[in-house]
């Protein structure tokens, strides 16, 4: 067993070269500092696929409760604009180790059984194919286009809304919230930027209060079943209880699909043959590439936990408190679990063993329509399109703690 050490870890978590190629930065640290303190965060960073999963395993001992806090310490003036805004994120998903837990997964997965999600797949459909239109206009017109304007931004938040029945949103406002709250939280911005994105945050958790408080328990909707729902001692939930709910929910739901849609299309584009393989409609193919970059380039790249007590991840000693970082995408391409890991490699055996949506008792609700709705875009776009080449082979990435991808894929006719 050994000590807590604290000597580096060698790379900015929010360095622009880590954002831009994180893999050889991540190999080194699995192989050589596994569990690693970074000085700057003061989180202990976990990188093998084994510590992690066992990490994920045992939420007694490494508990949830952090997975929402600010990364970068949110200053006191900000701290009560927030307060007179009312905002808060009592425990519910993501930051939720009590026994509400539970009963709160069933009300959200209510709204995502298979038999939901297949339904979903039609307005996908009917979505990408509008999407690959206004992409085949601009090529015709311009030249080239963006893909992730044109299909990967707002689709999966309008087939989420679907799924959990809620209407009356408007969409880029919606969606400059849930942008504003990831960078809030899982971001490194200066002051006077925090202030400006805990206004647009404040802003949405004021808008899901009214929408909740004017739910009724009959309405077929997620704020509906939320008003309804009955946590185990019979109480009702408090509205900042439900308002909790649908903000992680309406963000990360949506949020990271069209990351993962972003990242998915850029490694698949870059393959020429690869791309023709999926424009010929290679049964199955689709399918396999997503799970492929969910292994490789998940979007959810990081995740966090705290220890309840003294305890020990890999050999390593850790008092109680230590802030743990999951490194979700180093864990994917762990050579003790995958052979080859830096190949893409669609239709590998045992694919399926990455980590990209967690494990265990906090396993992502939102697996099975992320899957799906990657797989049907995917397709739609490499069908409709087969001769594509990007103009920038390193575009502009989101590069949080937590979240990276692609912000623009430039695109023309090869």
């Amino acid at each position: 067993m050994r000590a807590a050490a604290d000597v580096g870890v060698g790379f900015g978590l929010f360095d622009p070269g880590f954002v831009a190629n994180p893999e050889a930065p991540l190999a080194r640290l699995r192989e050589d500092a596994p569990v690693q303190r970074d000085p700057e965060t003061g989180l202990w960073l976990v990188s093998r696929h084994s510590d992690i999963r066992a990490v994920l395993a045992d939420p007694e001992a490494f508990r949830p409760d952090n997975a929402l806090t600010a990364v970068t310490p949110l200053p006191v003036p900000t701290l009560r604009m927030l307060a007179r805004a009312g905002f808060a994120l009592p425990p519910t998903l993501a930051n939720n180790g009590t026994e509400s837990h539970a009963g709160l997964r069933r009300v959200v997965a209510s709204f995502l059984t298979p038999s939901q999600v297949d339904r979903a797949m039609e307005l996908t459909r009917r979505l990408v194919a509008d999407g690959v239109g206004r992409a085949r206009r601009h090529l015709a017109e311009n030249g080239q286009c963006d893909l992730v304007e044109l299909i990967a931004r707002d689709l999966p938040c309008s087939v989420l809304l679907h799924v959990l029945g809620i209407g009356d949103v408007d969409l880029p406002v919606l969606k400059a919230w849930s942008r504003a709250s990831l960078e809030l939280f899982w971001g490194n911005p200066d002051p006077e930027r925090q202030r400006r994105l805990a206004e647009e945050a404040a802003e949405f958790h004021q808008w899901l209060t009214a929408r909740v408080r004017a739910a009724k328990p009959d309405d077929p909707d997620l704020f509906g079943a939320l008003v309804a729902h009955r946590k185990p001692d019979e109480r009702p939930l408090r509205t900042v209880e439900a308002v909790g709910v649908c903000y992680f929910l309406l963000i990360a739901g949506q949020e990271t699909t069209t990351q993962l849609l972003s990242t998915l299309l850029r490694r698949c584009i870059e393959r020429p043959e690869l791309w023709q393989r999926l424009a010929a409609g290679e049964a199955g193919l689709a399918a396999d590439c997503v799970e492929e970059v969910l292994r490789r380039e998940p979007p959810v790249i990081t995740w966090r936990r705290v220890t309840a007590k003294a305890t020990s991840v890999g050999g390593v000693e850790l008092p109680a408190g230590a802030q743990l970082l999951l490194m979700l995408a180093g864990s994917g391409s762990d050579p003790e679990v995958f052979a080859e890991p830096e190949r893409l490699c669609p239709g590998r055996e045992g694919a399926r063993r990455h980590l990209a949506f967690g494990y265990g008792r906090h396993f992502c609700l939102g697996a099975g329509l992320a899957r799906a709705e990657a797989a049907v875009v995917l397709d739609a776009v490499a069908r409709a399109l087969p001769g594509l080449r990007l103009l920038e082979p390193d575009p502009p990435m989101l590069g949080l703690l937590s979240f990276r991808a692609p912000t623009r894929l430039q695109v023309a006719r090869a």
